[in-house]
């Protein structure tokens, strides 16, 4: 042994990070705190501590055990949050199945992971009876019965129903300890291009993830904060990255929870309400479909703080949660990075600033939260000025950074090239370190010889008063290469039209804010926009109907 290494005693324990980890404190500090689905069901921390116990001996007599993997097709639900701890805790992977992909892409994931156990939903029981003969590695199907859920006929031979099988089993378990890079987690990214790719994370990842932007989110001295004295109700899919950590965040601080289910506009505000729910995260598009619905008029959002991510946070967007009184402000990160990277809180003192120069900062990607080392750079991996200015790839190091695709070596290496991870976003860094995403590379659009910020000018056009939602894509021109199109999505009773939207634009380009060149040439006017499965905008669809 090298001198400058110290012996650790013979009964040293070395305290392996592993996810059971998370719960020491929890069940001492607060077993009687509330974890509430749908308002109807209600139970304590000591109750989620009994159900995870007896979700692992259910799911050990049916036969899983280390390495095995269990699947799972629910909403979010108190369901979700015990197989978040018991199925890894085993020594399990669990899968997070994307319930939204088409019943083709279910099937590959699902046999891409080799699951060996599926639970399953009653609302999913069609899409399990359409792919069932196309399961390669389940051997055993766990029913959830939801009560008011209406069950299809179906050909499925049910091992046992969940609560079935809890209440059966003992309410003790002793999770073993086992090495802290086991793998823990498998979900797939939503294949825009190709294949889902399976993204993993092991306990370690997940238990650094989880301390650090437990951390980062409770260093601001007021606002956009997540603390021991809040509510908190995802407004992310517990099937898309952990639903963003935020749930083994939440369990370590020991706050009441609520799950809210399938996700219906006036049902979220009433828990919302009704619950005194302070803290969610989601997409733009979920926000938006909230303030806009009948329940959001007369609700009072003066107490509730969202981080949006999954896609920029328009200025008016911002603006509009703003004036609600709701503390909006931007998470970034993907899929790939577990998935936190930055976040856009305020500085003390930007209280004072006015409302403009907020919802400037608020829709900024942010800064990058303790341990992540994340660098802008050019084709050559060369650092690029940190000027606000000068733009270049995001790549990144962070402890809980996935270590590849599954079973996907090419891919993973290309993820990885020169040992930074790639996220294929564009942006620059100011001399704060405060980043900002222009683009996604397959985003961006060039006219005139000139870079354009799609989500730049998508924010801008936001502005309008008249404008509910907006997509920018870049269509090929002769003349310029690429000319950029505006997609907008009015307000109820607003009547635009292509002119002012473009006059409006124009105002920022005679300003200097933008080009001349990210004037939208077209405008269109439309329904709604596509959205991926996740409910980011689908611009390689969009692009594809527009051409």
């Amino acid at each position: 042994m090298r001198d400058d290494v110290q012996a650790a005693a013979p009964s040293a324990y070395a305290y392996p990070l592993l996810i059971k980890q998370l719960l020491h404190t929890t069940f001492v500090q607060a077993p009687n705190q509330e974890i509430v689905y749908r308002g109807r069901l209600r139970m304590t921390y000591s109750t989620l501590r009994e159900r995870i116990a007896r979700l692992a001996n259910g799911l050990s007599g049916i036969g899983v055990c280390h390495g095995s993997t269990v699947a799972v097709m629910d909403w979010d639900s108190h369901r979700y949050l015990e197989c978040y701890f018991a199925v890894p805790m085993m020594g399990a992977i669990l899968q997070t199945v994307n319930v939204r992909l088409s019943q083709a892409e279910i099937a590959y994931t699902i046999n891409h992971s080799g699951a060996d156990v599926l639970i399953v939903h009653t609302d999913f029981l069609p899409v399990l009876e359409a792919i069932k003969d196309q399961l390669e590695t389940v051997r055993t199907f766990i029913w959830i019965d939801e009560p008011d859920s209406e069950v299809c006929a179906h050909s499925i031979a049910f091992e046992t129903e969940y609560e079935a099988m809890l209440a059966a089993a003992h309410d003790h378990y002793d999770f073993p300890d086992f090495d802290e890079n086991t793998r823990a987690t498998t979900f797939y990214t939503t294949g825009t291009t190709g294949l889902p790719k399976g993204v993993y994370f092991t306990h370690r990842q997940l238990v650094l993830h989880t301390i650090t932007v437990m951390a980062a989110l409770a260093s601001p001295a007021s606002g956009q904060r997540f603390h021991r004295g809040d509510v908190y109700m995802p407004l992310t899919p517990m099937f898309h990255v952990h639903a963003w950590g935020m749930p083994y965040i939440a369990t370590v601080l020991g706050v009441k929870q609520v799950y809210p289910g399938r996700y219906m506009p006036d049902r979220l505000v009433q828990l919302l309400r009704d619950e005194g729910v302070t803290f969610s995260h989601c997409v733009g598009t979920i926000l938006h479909m909230l303030l806009t619905c009948n329940e959001a008029k007369s609700a009072d959002f003066s107490k509730w703080k969202v981080v949006i991510g999954g896609g920029a946070l328009t200025r008016g967007l911002a603006r509009a949660a703003l004036d609600r009184g709701i503390d909006v402000f931007t998470g970034y990160g993907m899929s790939e990075t577990c998935p936190v990277l930055s976040l856009a809180q305020l500085k003390p003192g930007d209280e004072a600033l006015d409302i403009d120069e907020q919802v400037r900062l608020r829709c900024r990607t942010g800064s990058p939260v303790p341990l992540a080392d994340v660098r802008i750079v050019d084709a050559n991996m060369q650092d690029v000025p940190h000027d606000g200015r000068a733009n270049g790839e995001v790549v990144a190091r962070a402890p809980w950074l996935t270590q590849g695709y599954l079973k996907n070596p090419e891919a993973s290496e290309q993820l990885w090239s020169g040992g930074y991870l790639h996220t294929q976003d564009i942006a620059s860094i100011d001399e704060n370190g405060s980043l900002q995403i222009t683009d996604r590379m397959k985003d961006v659009i060039k006219s005139g010889g000139e870079w354009i910020s799609s989500l730049e000018v998508e924010s801008l056009i936001s502005m309008h008063p008249g404008v509910a939602e907006v997509a920018v894509i870049g269509i090929s021109d002769e003349k310029w290469g690429e000319r950029p199109v505006a997609l907008v999505v009015t307000h109820e009773d607003a009547v635009i039209t292509e002119d002012e939207i473009k006059r409006h634009v124009l105002t920022f380009s005679a300003s200097g804010r933008i080009s001349k060149y990210a004037v939208p040439q077209v405008v269109r006017f439309v329904d709604g926009l596509e959205k991926t499965s996740v409910g980011k905008i689908n611009k390689k669809w969009l692009r594809a109907q527009f051409v």
